[in-house]
């Protein structure tokens, strides 16, 4: 069987600290986007849709759903991950600790560590 390399992409903390605030909190959509779609190719999971799921993130209530299945994408790649009720409860509780956490992971298997 052949196994597919997956591309993650190395993002420095304190830049996206810097992102957050220039782009007055609208760099954490991007943000959720695109690690969403990290994580679906890490876990392999052709049925997640991290568009809809980012897209239901402005919809009052919606966006629940969206945290919940972020975080069991996050749960299936692998590496004693918190649970997905865990993570889902930290996105209502305090959203920054899941960033810390989630890009801590893909920065460790990141596949560029440029400049």
């Amino acid at each position: 069987m052949e196994q597919i390399q997956v591309q993650i992409k190395y993002r420095n903390m304190w830049s996206q600290v810097g992102l957050m605030i220039a782009t007055l909190g609208f760099y954490a959509v991007y943000w959720f986007y695109q690690t969403a779609l990290e994580l679906a190719e890490l876990a392999g999971d052709r049925r997640a849709e991290p568009a809809l799921w980012t897209i239901l993130l402005f919809i009052p209530f919606a966006g629940l759903y969206s945290y919940y299945k972020y975080g069991e994408l996050y749960e299936k790649t692998g590496r004693d991950h918190p649970d997905r009720w865990i993570l889902w409860l930290l996105w209502i509780v305090f959203s920054p600790a899941v960033w810390v956490i989630v890009q801590s992971d893909l920065n460790s298997r990141a596949t560029y560590t440029g400049p």
